[in-house]
């Protein structure tokens, strides 16, 4: 099964010791981490890998039932997890992945020590008493373009995720990592992730949690962090100075810093 699953989803190890799990966003691969994961390769045994469909995954794995949901994404993990017989694991989970994090967790708690939440939202699209960031149009016109022409897609809303205008290499490194991915399971994930609601799983959670908040994130606006510290009876929260989306790439250091500060403690 391990030599299976590490071709599945590409799952590169590096170094000994407790297992910190890198898991990254919509549209990227392990090589996102590539600025924060060496913090923390002294202490821990990294962990890398990339859900199927993205980065050198192996693509004939991917079944469209089972990536139909959020769940399907977690029990990736948790077949890593058996694989490499990982057990009090640190998560650290980027955007999507918090809650493909929290899903793993709720299912199989003894196999996560601490979870990292990077970016993380519970749902994207408002409700009437939650607010989320996108109205439900949003989310159809966003697939709707995806679907047409999905290269323009990536290079017109890459820029806009990752923010930090000033850095254009950012929004394009983003914007070329979204190109590399198959257009047909980009546009099957977004549609699961963007229209995903586990907000009524936010109070099970026990596993405890830290919440990295960024300020001017158009996917994870400030409120959505507050409502997830609020939800999560063993979470803290921290709103970074870091702006945009993707502050491991834009921020390694204080991303860096924030997850060992809260570690130690």
């Amino acid at each position: 099964m391990r030599e299976a699953v590490c071709k599945r989803n590409n799952v590169k190890i590096i170094g000994h010791g407790q297992p910190m799990i890198f898991a990254h966003g919509f549209g990227c691969d392990q090589n996102m981490w590539r600025q924060l994961y060496p913090a923390f390769a002294d202490q821990y045994q990294i962990v890398l890998f990339d859900y199927v469909g993205h980065g050198q995954s192996d693509v004939s794995a991917y079944n469209k039932e089972r990536y139909g949901s959020l769940n399907g994404y977690a029990q990736d993990v948790l077949d890593i997890c058996e694989a490499l017989d990982l057990r009090e694991a640190v998560f650290v989970g980027h955007s999507v992945s918090a809650m493909i994090g929290m899903l793993a967790s709720l299912r199989q708690p003894d196999l996560f020590k601490r979870q990292i939440m990077v970016g993380p939202s519970p749902c994207y699209i408002n409700k009437p008493d939650y607010v989320g960031g996108f109205e439900e149009q949003d989310i159809n016109d966003l697939l709707e373009t995806m679907e047409a022409n999905y290269i323009g897609w990536a290079h017109q809303l890459a820029p806009a995720i990752m923010g930090n205008s000033d850095r254009a290499e950012l929004g394009q490194e983003l914007a070329d990592s979204f190109c590399s991915t198959d257009p047909i399971i980009a546009r099957q994930f977004a549609e699961v992730t963007f229209r995903s609601d586990n907000r009524a799983d936010l109070h099970k959670m026990r596993v405890p949690s830290l919440i990295l908040q960024c300020q001017s994130d158009i996917i994870a606006p400030i409120t959505v962090g507050e409502y997830l510290h609020d939800q999560m009876a063993f979470s803290t929260y921290r709103l970074m100075e870091a702006s945009g989306h993707c502050p491991h790439l834009s921020s390694p250091l204080e991303t860096a810093m924030l997850i060992q500060d809260y570690l130690q403690n």
